[in-house]
């Protein structure tokens, strides 16, 4: 079995939309990859996501915004022949976007990103932010600059 590429951008989405947490990597100061999960929203081609607002994964990105983010859904264990460890193999679909993260700063514009993360996980429209939450959050954007889908077994 052949994996192949996904090219479909509804299949892409699909992947995307599956999962509950992404992750991010990045290369640290030091230049050795640094990977974190996080929970995110996607909209209109546009990843989300939030954090705190210190730590290391901000310094990086102060140095260095590029950063891939993978996606992997649909895991299904297979084999031809159970007593053959060769035969073994994993059905899935991945996705990863490569782009720069971009720090939003406009409180406004936060509560609408904020809206977009927790209707991924809700369902729901709209929420109410207290403002030192929301002052106090980080919220970024990840505009892709190339994507790349796989599925093996599918």
């Amino acid at each position: 079995m052949k994996s192949r590429i996904i090219t479909q951008r509804a299949e892409i989405e699909q992947v995307i939309n599956s999962v509950d947490v992404c992750h991010i990597g990045m290369v640290d100061l030091e230049g050795n990859p640094y990977v974190l999960p996080f929970n995110f929203g996607y909209d209109q081609g546009i990843l989300y996501f939030h954090s705190g607002p210190e730590g290391r994964k901000i310094d990086i990105w102060k140095h260095n915004p590029s950063v891939c983010v993978a996606f992997s859904s649909d895991y299904h264990l297979r084999y031809q022949h159970e007593d053959v460890a060769c035969s073994w193999s994993m059905k899935y679909r991945s996705v990863l976007i490569y782009g720069k993260v971009e720090e939003i700063t406009s409180l406004d514009e936060k509560r609408k990103c904020m809206n977009i993360i927790m209707k991924k996980y809700s369902g729901r429209d709209n929420f109410e932010y207290s403002m030192p939450a929301i002052m106090n959050v980080k919220v970024f954007r990840v505009t892709p600059e190339k994507v790349e889908g796989k599925a093996y077994g599918y």
